[in-house]
Parts: structure tokens; sequence; C-alpha cells
């Protein structure tokens, strides 16, 4: 900022000098600038400092720390404080996630599958839910009665099948196109043999199943939210040492144009008019 306040002066000097040079004072226009060697440059060339944005992006505050600037220590101390705050909630939501699901395979699915059949993390939220979900199917015949009992999970699924398809949910035809595609809904939603679930009898398990599958989610969720943090000290910091770089090899260039003219009937009073400009 000092230099560029030199600069603005030195070009005002020299504006000045050649005005006053000219004849009766009647000149127009004028032009002058600063030498092109006038630099406010803060590392000497522009070799020695390119890499720093790359630096900070890397390692934030490194940049700055090789630049001489103290400011690089607390983008260091940031991502430290962010990294070990993530790696925190990402334990936490390992332990947790591996707690609920050792109760549903050893407590809520332990009569039904005793083999150990991981599968997508929606399928534990509805053991969430649902005290049971409820057999597949009703009939032992060939075919497919799905459950009427809406408290169970794949009863609510058969519920939302027939009030989704069938004119009137009340009145199960089941030869009808309706009743058909009504069927392929809940064949593609509801729990198969295999992964039925009861907490019948083990309503502590369960409240303890539901509080670290709480758990779990809201630890992966801050662990989403520090690793965008991170990302943002990392774009912060090599913007940063971009900045401060690019400013300290700017070319300050400062171009003047001047012109005066008489003013007719002002008794010999002169108009001046005067634009500055910067380029950086």
């Amino acid at each position: 900022m000092v230099r560029l306040v030199q600069a603005l002066a030195l070009s005002m000097m020299l504006c000045s000098v050649q005005l006053t040079a000219q004849p009766d004072g009647l000149v127009g226009p004028v032009r002058t600038s600063l030498p092109a060697s006038f630099r406010a440059d803060a590392d000497g060339g522009f070799s020695t400092g390119w890499w720093r944005p790359v630096a900070s992006a890397i390692i934030p505050g490194s940049g700055q720390l090789i630049a001489g600037q103290d400011r690089g220590a607390v983008y260091l101390a940031v991502e430290a404080v962010l990294l070990v705050q993530l790696f925190s909630a990402r334990s936490e939501a390992t332990r947790e996630r591996d707690r609920y699901k050792g109760l549903a395979f050893d407590v809520a699915r332990a009569q039904f599958a005793p083999a150990r059949r991981d599968t997508v993390f929606e399928y534990f939220e509805q053991l969430e839910r649902f005290v049971e979900s409820g057999a597949f199917d009703t009939d032992p015949g060939p075919a497919l009665v799905p459950p009427t009992d809406e408290s169970t999970y794949n009863g609510n699924v058969w519920k939302l099948a027939r009030e989704t398809f069938l004119p009137d949910p009340g009145n199960l035809d089941t030869t009808s196109h309706e009743y058909q595609r009504a069927l392929e809904f809940y064949r593609g939603r509801a729990v198969g043999p295999n992964f039925q679930w009861s907490w019948r009898d083990a309503g502590l398990e369960q409240d303890l199943y539901s509080r670290s599958i709480k758990r779990s989610d809201d630890a992966f969720r801050s662990s989403t939210q520090y690793l965008g943090l991170l990302l943002v000290n990392h774009l912060l910091s090599a913007i940063d040492a971009f900045v401060s770089y690019r400013l300290g090899q700017t070319v300050v260039q400062v171009q003047v144009e001047s012109s005066l003219r008489l003013i007719p009937g002002g008794g010999g009073a002169v108009e001046t008019q005067v634009a500055l400009a910067l380029r950086f």
C-alpha cells in the first residue's frame, strides 16, 4: 500500500512538471506514465513464489509460513483440530454402527436367520421403526398372500400397495390387473424370510438399538461436515497464498491524462481536466 501511495504521488509530480512546461498554459492532452520498472514486489521475482499456493492447497498454512506470514500457523492449527474431530467422529460412527448391527443380528434376527447377512442402511432404519417385520407370505400354498397386520413392516408395505394400485383397497379382486401390480409392488419392497426380525420381549435391546443407530447417524453426519470444513480450509489457504503472491508480484502502472482549456469570457480562467488510470 505504501508503494502504491508513492506511485500516485510520483505520477502527480510528473504530470505537474509536464503541464507547467507547456507554452502559454494551453496544452492538451498531456500523458505521462510511471516507468515500467516501478514495482510493488514482495519477494523479488515471479519464479520464487508461484508454488506457495500449491503448497497451501496441499498443507494449509505452509505457503504462508514459507513467505514468513504468521497467519499460516492459524491454518495449520485449524487443520489439526478438524482432523482430530473428523477421526473422532468416524471412530464413534463405526463403533456405534457395529453395536446396532450386533443387536440386530444377535437379538432381532436370531430366531429367523442364524447367519449374519449385512444389507443396506435403510433396512436397519426400518428395524428401529417397527417392532416386527411380519411374515412375507401368510399362505403356505403357492399363492402369495401378504400379511394384513399394519403394525408390522410387511403389513404396512402391503397397505401402501393396496392404497396405491387398487381403486377400492378393501375389495381384493385377486384376478384384476391392479391387484397383480400391487403384488409386484409388495414383492419389491417387503422383507423376505432371510431378513425377518422381531423385537418382541426385547424392549430394552430395541431401545439400545435406537440409541446406537441415532448416535452412529449423527456421527457420520458430523464427519461429513468436518470433511467439508477441511476442504474449505485448504481452499481458503490456497486462495490466501495466491492473492498474497500476486500482490507481491504486481506491477503498478499509473497513467495520467490531462488537458487545459481557456474558459471564454472567464477573464483568463483555465479549466483543467485530469484522468488517472491504474493498471496492476
